[in-house]
């Protein structure tokens, strides 16, 4: 049995619930111990009483009553990573510093677990990615499973909180590359269609699909959410294919697939907004271009900017095509360097 403990509050421990921050100072703690000690007052926070749910703040001191011995109750023992998986996870690593991980994602690998997906997605592989830390580092927002690019990970629960309230406010910046059918007119604007869940979860995944709703029916559509896409025109063949930068301002399900497939110019290689059976004939329909291009999604983040938690610098995370999109971009003749990293700016 411990003696009586005045714990001060740490620069990475504010704002988190008083018992998830006891039970993990103290693994043989239950939460039916927790409470039991609010209720009795023996646990404290600059000597007033708190329920389970009280927020700490940094500095603050708690007193943590005695404690029984013991070691912590046991934890099922979860599979490694594997090493094959391991160096896949940290080759890419596009940058990182002591407070977060920026990833290049790959197409096909999820950003978290779900129904069929088994452990091989990227918050399952954190581990690989502690590099001499003592926890897993954590998402903060998360891309579609065949959508690549950048992808931020906290390596602290301060960092974590901090980003995830930037995204939430908006005060971070993404901006998406796709390739699409046909040519948007006009080249450049905004889609503020709302989107809402299609109905049923029949065979072919329509549960997991968003449709578009006008933006004067958002009000009266029940589940419908209002969502807003910038997007250009940086490039285009003929009618057929183009090049285009999208910039979601706020964060739906499948928005950008949903907002191009409602214009008309579905992405590349989108099976299930864009028809994976339809030809793509030029300034128009058809999510699939044939011949040597790829029939996988051609949507890419590629830029990420946002202010450091810590430093309060702006950072800027650019992350490289995966291979399908290179391949194509090769193909059409389109390079990267021949188009600004944002071409808002100047419209803005």
């Amino acid at each position: 049995m411990s003696g009586v403990q005045t714990i001060r509050i740490g620069a990475d421990e504010g704002d988190q619930r008083i018992d998830r921050w006891l039970k993990k100072r103290f693994p043989q703690l239950t939460q039916g111990a927790v409470e039991k000690m609010c209720r009795t007052g023996q646990l404290r926070v600059d000597g007033g009483r708190v329920k389970a749910n009280t927020r700490l703040e940094i500095g603050q001191e708690v007193r943590v009553p005695p404690l029984p011995d013991g070691a912590p109750p046991p934890v099922a023992a979860k599979p490694r990573v594997k090493q094959s998986d391991a160096e896949m996870i940290q080759s890419c690593v596009l940058w990182r510093d002591e407070h977060i991980i920026a990833l290049n994602k790959p197409p096909g690998l999820p950003s978290q677990g779900g129904s069929g997906q088994g452990d091989r997605h990227v918050d399952g592989l954190t581990e690989a990615l502690m590099f001499g830390y003592k926890d897993r580092p954590k998402l903060v927002h998360r891309l579609d499973k065949d959508t690549s690019g950048v992808l931020l990970l906290a390596r602290t629960d301060r960092i974590a909180r901090s980003l995830s309230e930037a995204f939430r406010h908006r005060l971070t910046r993404k901006i998406y590359w796709a390739a699409v059918a046909g040519v948007p007119h006009p080249r450049m604007g905004s889609i503020k269609y709302g989107l809402v869940k299609a109905p049923g979860r029949g065979r072919m995944g329509e549960g997991e699909k968003m449709v578009a709703v006008h933006p004067s029916a958002v009000a009266e559509t029940e589940g419908a959410k209002r969502a807003h896409t910038d997007y250009a025109v940086l490039s285009a063949l003929g009618g057929r294919v183009s090049w285009v930068a999208m910039v979601p301002v706020t964060g739906r399900t499948h928005q950008l697939r949903a907002h191009m497939s409602e214009m008309g110019h579905p992405i590349i290689g989108d099976g299930k907004y864009g028809g994976s059976g339809q030809e793509n004939l030029g300034d128009g329909w058809g999510a699939q271009l044939g011949g040597e291009i790829s029939r996988k999604l051609h949507l890419h983040a590629r830029v990420i900017r946002f202010e450091h938690p810590i430093t309060k610098k702006l950072i800027t995370i650019t992350a490289p095509l995966p291979d399908h999109m290179s391949r194509t971009w090769e193909t059409l003749g389109w390079h990267e360097s021949d188009v600004p990293e944002d071409p808002f700016e100047d419209v803005q």
